[in-house]
């Protein structure tokens, strides 16, 4: 499945192309150039996120190539010179790409992916590989943090109808499902993606029929190993319940079928499932599950779970389809080193008013340092490109917030956070399968301490900058003071 069946590669700003257009003229065609993907806050005050999104780019970046209508249009525009209009025409990715795999968990300021590759081809992919790490980064974290309030309860995704657009429904469940969700209604995303589809009726099937428990039976004939009946589109606990329970005894249980469920998706859930609860176990059923939807979100659910709900799993659209209470994942895309004609690399940096806008310079590499006795991890490193982080020995590392506080790991690991995806333009990396990539999720959320996960205020986790890299960075910050 290569982005749906479309060449995305006019998908861009346009200023890519002014800019790839202008290297060219000055002489910068073949500059080597480097940039790093990083986000600078987690969503909804949290401890962390979760990176999502690279299959896509992947699969874009094998894909990119200009068709003579596209060439046609840019020349339609009268600002190309027609020595770039044919420098499109040949146009493939030939740089290098590094990049941490989907399900990772992320911090903010390090880089997640780099990109080295000529100026012009590092600059014209930025559009796309910001849209697809902003969205279904924003949309795994936001679905983790559902499972994780949902205390080992199902979750579904049933947000197509509320998604902006048919791509955000699409690869949103795909994301969804990485950040620990089990199954989507967007059965496109199941086809394509292999997330689990699911799903049994709407209230419009109960109303089509003369009365509610004839629409009930009817679905329990039809669908007997299937059978999740919703039980509100008239009265919760006078019929619909009722009715669910008769249905279930005239059909499934003379098959000996014990797996069904009723569903709400309105009222108060904590005293309606209460009492679905007692009404269903007080008829034999107490196997029978309990499904609820209804504008749910993490602090909805955790709510509920305290209160008693009587809840198995749930449904959820619209508040994680378009991540409603932070739809903005607010990563970026910069400049951070070029490459001299001799092999240097040369580190840049940008500076701004905002002190959080101001960018970690030079090629860089990321460690996880992991503890050896429980297995958690306590510190990411970003280092220059050509550091080794030596474990052997105590590893010293600053407070994120407070340089002149710091803190000696012992007894620990270090690990690479990215791998290698492209070389010289050919992919090297093998795509996992999108349950490897939940499991690396669920795996990596396991190794982070309590205290990083906190609902509120949650602990800063320590990304701190080696030495070397945290002195190249004040060098360049004291030459560019100098000069104003």
């Amino acid at each position: 499945m290569n982005n749906i069946e479309r060449n995305l590669t006019m998908l861009c700003d346009f200023y890519e192309l002014t800019m790839a257009n202008g290297y060219l003229k000055c002489g910068y065609g073949d500059k080597y150039t480097y940039f790093d993907v990083f986000y600078r806050s987690n969503p909804d005050g949290g401890g962390y996120a979760i990176a999502a999104g690279l299959e896509q780019i992947i699969n874009y970046i094998n894909d990119l190539h200009f068709t003579e209508q596209d060439i046609e249009f840019l020349r339609s525009k009268g600002i190309f010179d027609e020595e770039f209009l044919d420098y499109l025409r040949n146009f493939k990715f030939e740089g290098d790409v590094w990049a941490v795999p989907e399900g990772t968990v992320i911090f903010p300021n390090e880089p997640v992916i780099t990109v080295r590759a000529k100026a012009p081809q590092a600059q014209f992919i930025e559009t796309y590989i910001l849209m697809q790490f902003n969205h279904q980064s924003c949309i795994a974290t936001k679905a983790s943090r559902m499972v994780r309030a949902a205390e080992g309860r199902a979750i579904s995704e049933f947000g197509s109808r509320r998604a902006q657009g048919a791509d955000a429904a699409i690869l949103g469940a795909r994301a969804a499902y990485i950040g620990g969700v089990g199954a989507t209604a967007c059965t496109i995303s199941d086809e394509y993606y292999h997330v689990p589809s699911t799903g049994t009726m709407a209230h419009s099937w109960v109303q089509m029929f003369p009365d509610e428990y004839t629409a009930f039976k009817n679905y329990c004939e039809i669908y007997p190993e299937n059978a999740t009946l919703l039980v509100d589109t008239y009265n919760v606990l006078e019929s619909g319940i009722p009715n669910a329970i008769k249905a279930f005894k005239e059909v499934l249980v003379p098959k000996g079928i014990k797996k069904c469920a009723i569903r709400l998706d309105s009222g108060d859930i904590t005293y309606l499932t209460t009492r679905a609860r007692k009404m269903l176990d007080e008829a034999g059923f107490d196997y029978c599950k309990i499904v609820v939807s209804n504008s749910l979100d993490e602090h909805i659910i955790r709510d509920i779970i305290r209160q008693g709900a009587q809840v198995d799993a749930f449904g959820i659209g619209e508040r994680l389809i378009t991540a409603k209470s932070c739809p903005v994942f607010g990563g970026v895309y910069k400049l951070v080193a070029i490459e001299e004609e001799d092999g240097t690399v040369t580190p840049k940096i940008k500076i701004s008013e905002n002190p959080q806008k101001i960018t970690n310079p030079h090629f860089k590499k990321v460690y996880r340092i992991y503890n050896n006795e429980n297995g958690k991890a306590e510190a990411d490193i970003v280092c220059v490109h050509d550091e080794e982080i030596d474990d052997s020995k105590p590893i010293e590392i600053f407070d994120p917030h407070y340089t002149w506080k710091r803190k000696v790991l012992e007894n620990v690991t270090a690990v690479p956070l990215q791998e290698r995806i492209f070389d010289k333009g050919r992919q090297v990396y093998s795509v996992p399968d999108i349950d490897e990539s939940r499991r690396l999720c669920a795996a990596q959320l396991e190794s982070m301490w309590k205290e990083v996960l906190r609902w509120e205020n949650p602990h800063d986790y320590y990304v701190d900058l080696s030495e070397k890299l945290w002195n190249i960075k004040d060098t360049l910050l004291r030459k560019l003071r100098n000069k104003q």
